[in-house]
């Protein structure tokens, strides 16, 4: 079981590395379409928050023994629900997807897909991959903790990409 845990803790953290080089690609897509960028002062939060939150998984696998609980098939299931809806986030949004806070001047916000439901839906999507990604590893200060640090972060980033919204208008 563990081999199987490290191989997804791999593909996670491989996961995050190819989604911050799509961003980049879609980043420089979008400035030359015009894009402004907005927030660029709390986006290193969201890099400290990533990084520890892996190091923090590492840690508490490592320094705890594993005992496999009766509802790791559950977090593992909501593990690939997740994953499914995230990968949906970022079909949808093609290349506007990204993890700053780009506009492109006379576009609409798009409201299709699952964006029809939530308006920031990645954002709630990383808030349960926070709480049900330790699970796997029976990380359970890190389920407790980078949730609500998520929390605090958004306090800054939703505001930001509202005005960023508002005043492209």
């Amino acid at each position: 079981m563990e081999i199987f845990l490290w191989m997804i803790l791999a593909f996670l953290i491989f996961q995050r590395l190819g989604e911050l080089a799509l961003a980049n690609r879609n980043r420089k897509w979008m400035v030359e379409r015009g894009a402004k960028e907005w927030g660029q002062g709390h986006y290193f939060l969201f890099i400290l928050l990533h990084s520890a939150f892996f190091v923090c998984i590492i840690a508490e696998f490592v320094w705890t023994p594993y005992v496999q609980q009766p509802f790791f098939y559950f977090a593992l299931a909501g593990f690939f629900v997740l994953q499914i809806l995230r990968i949906a986030c970022i079909r949808t949004l093609g290349k506007r997807w990204n993890t700053r806070i780009l506009v492109l001047p006379d576009e609409e916000p798009i409201r299709k897909g699952i964006y029809r439901f939530v308006k920031h839906p990645n954002y709630v999507i990383v808030f349960f991959e926070l709480m049900v990604i330790p699970v796997l590893f029976h990380a359970y200060l890190t389920a407790l903790i980078f949730p609500f640090l998520h929390l605090l972060v958004l306090t800054v980033r939703i505001p930001a990409e509202e005005r960023a919204l508002h005043e492209r208008i």
